[in-house]
C-alpha cells in the first residue's frame, strides 16, 4: 500500500467518523455547540502557543492571518457576511430601511417559496 492509498483510507475513515459524530450530536445541539467552542478555543490556543514560540510580534500575526483569510476567501464572508455581500450587490435595503409594506411582501414570496418547496419534495418523494 502506498503512501497516498493510506493517507486516503484515513481521510476516509474519519470523515465517516465526523458524519455519524455530527448526527448524533445534532440530536442534542447545547452539547454540539459546547464541543464545538472547546475544539475551536483548543484549535486558537495551539495557533497562539506556535506563534509565541516563533517569537511573533502582534503585527505580523495580523499581517500574516489576514493575508490568509484573504488568500482562502474567508476573511470578507466571515467578518462581513454572504448576506450583508449579496444585498448591497442586488442594492437591496437593510432590513431596517424597509417600509412595513415591503417585509410583508417578502413574507408572501418567502411562503409561496416555502410551499413550492414542499410540493417539489413531495413530487421527488413520489418517484
Amino acid at each position: 500500500m502506498n503512501n497516498m492509498n493510506i493517507i486516503n483510507n484515513v481521510i476516509k475513515f474519519f470523515h465517516h467518523l465526523s458524519l455519524k459524530i455530527r448526527h448524533h450530536l445534532s440530536k442534542i445541539p447545547v452539547v454540539y455547540a459546547f464541543m464545538g467552542s472547546i475544539g475551536v478555543v483548543l484549535i486558537w490556543r495551539g495557533v497562539w502557543m506556535i506563534a509565541d514560540d516563533l517569537n511573533m510580534s502582534g503585527w505580523v500575526s495580523l499581517i500574516l492571518g489576514v493575508l490568509i483569510s484573504i488568500t482562502i476567501g474567508l476573511f470578507v464572508s466571515f467578518f462581513v457576511g454572504d448576506t450583508i455581500i449579496i444585498s448591497g450587490i442586488k442594492q437591496e435595503k437593510r432590513i431596517d430601511e424597509k417600509t412595513e409594506e415591503e417585509i410583508k411582501k417578502e413574507e408572501i414570496s418567502l411562503r409561496e417559496i416555502k410551499k413550492d418547496l414542499k410540493e417539489i419534495k413531495e413530487d421527488i418523494e413520489e418517484i
